[in-house]
């Protein structure tokens, strides 16, 4: 019937396979802001360095700076990361976000995040 190896093979192409279509392209804060319509509602990543913070009760809202540009993240259940930190997020782009009495424009509104070693 099918040798270990061919079917070793071929799960390893299906979870590779998988993998890649499951991960959002990361784009770049000033492409995004370029074209916000593109994005809106669409999970991308963004790779970049905290540069504002406010939180409490594990809500917030941080500015990341990616070097084309800065955008803010709305995290509604993990706090959020302190100011310098170097983070991956990723999350669905939106417009006219209002948090805590504040107008954000367009944001992320986080995913998941991971943060990245220096």
């Amino acid at each position: 019937m099918f040798s270990k190896s061919r079917v070793f093979f071929l799960g390893t192409a299906l979870l590779a396979m998988f993998m890649l279509t499951a991960c959002p392209k990361q784009e770049s804060i000033s492409r995004i802001k370029s074209d916000p319509g593109r994005y809106h509602d669409k999970e991308v990543a963004i790779v970049g360095t905290v540069t504002n913070s406010y939180g409490a009760l594990g809500r917030g809202a941080y500015e990341i700076d990616d070097g084309t540009g800065k955008m803010w993240v709305v995290s509604d259940n993990r706090g959020v990361p302190s100011h310098g930190a170097r983070v991956g997020v990723k999350g669905k782009i939106s417009q006219g976000v209002n948090f805590g009495g504040q107008n954000f424009g367009i944001v992320m509104l986080e995913d998941d995040r991971r943060i990245k070693d220096k």
